[in-house]
């Protein structure tokens, strides 16, 4: 890699495992549409990733899943501890008062990345969602409106470093988040909204709205709320969520921010920490 330039094999050798992930099997049809890739490409990097063990095909099926293996590529991660402990009630409770799953996701790379969810406890979902289920970035109203509370040279750098990888599939998302009246009406408002998710194990069966969770006035993740896309239009769940949704999203940052400056207190003078007392 030079001048911040990527390795394009690499990346896209991410990017299809990415999307048999996504999917828990995958043809390679299927790989090829969700990653705008040549099929020639695609059957080489899949062949890369069963040789590495990271996938495999299905026994008398033309379909490729992931292995254990692909554990190992988060192995030593210690994730976001602090903030899915801060976030986790406040989702739970908001799941209990609206029904709908909420999802805890931060920002990695190119993608926004599930920490946390209450799938689990929602009767109106299609498919549960497990920590590491990645989307793309623009493709989510997570990822929307994370990118619109960056400051504007932190936003700028990430937009470049997607524009380097030449996807003509976020060439209008791209625009959208270059665009200083669409970021700041995002901002001004709170949330974000994304209608027929196509990232999502039922593609265009879901919609969603989200909200920053800040730390100290920085963003490091969003909760969303997603909804069947058949059962509300929406105009109507802006009016039914958006308020809650920024409601849980600013309570979680009000716990993290005061935890983060508590944190950054000088001791008492003649003040000794739990070990100095145990050590003595």
């Amino acid at each position: 890699m030079e001048n911040g330039i990527p390795i394009r094999s690499l990346s896209r050798g991410i990017a299809v495992l990415q999307a048999i992930n996504r999917g828990g099997s995958a043809t390679l049809t299927d790989i090829a549409k969700a990653c705008n890739l040549p099929f020639p490409t695609v059957s080489r990097l899949v062949q890369s990733l069963l040789h590495e063990g990271l996938i495999e095909r299905e026994q008398g099926r033309r379909r490729y899943r992931p292995t254990a293996l692909v554990q190992t590529l988060a192995h030593g991660f210690q994730g976001d501890a602090r903030l899915v402990k801060a976030t986790r009630p406040h989702i739970v409770e908001l799941t209990r008062m609206v029904g709908w799953p909420i999802t805890l996701s931060t920002h990695v790379g190119h993608s926004m990345v599930i920490r946390d969810s209450t799938h689990a406890l929602s009767a109106l979902t299609f498919n549960e969602y497990f920590p590491g289920y990645a989307s793309p970035l623009l493709d989510t109203a997570a990822g929307l409106i994370y990118i619109a509370s960056l400051d504007e040279a932190e936003r700028g750098t990430l937009i470049a470093s997607m524009k380097v990888l030449e996807n003509p599939e976020w060439d209008h998302a791209i625009a959208l988040a270059e665009d200083a009246g669409f970021i700041g009406q995002l901002r001004d408002q709170g949330y974000a909204t994304r209608s027929f998710n196509r990232f999502t194990r039922n593609p265009g069966k879901t919609s969603s709205l989200a909200a920053t969770i800040f730390d100290d006035e920085r963003p490091i993740g969003a909760v969303s709320l997603a909804f069947f896309a058949s059962a509300m239009k929406m105009e109507d769940a802006v009016e039914r969520f958006s308020e809650l949704i920024r409601t849980c999203a600013s309570a979680v940052s009000a716990e993290l921010t005061a935890t983060s400056r508590m944190a950054e207190w000088p001791a008492l003078p003649g003040a000794s920490t739990r070990e100095e007392d145990a050590a003595g």
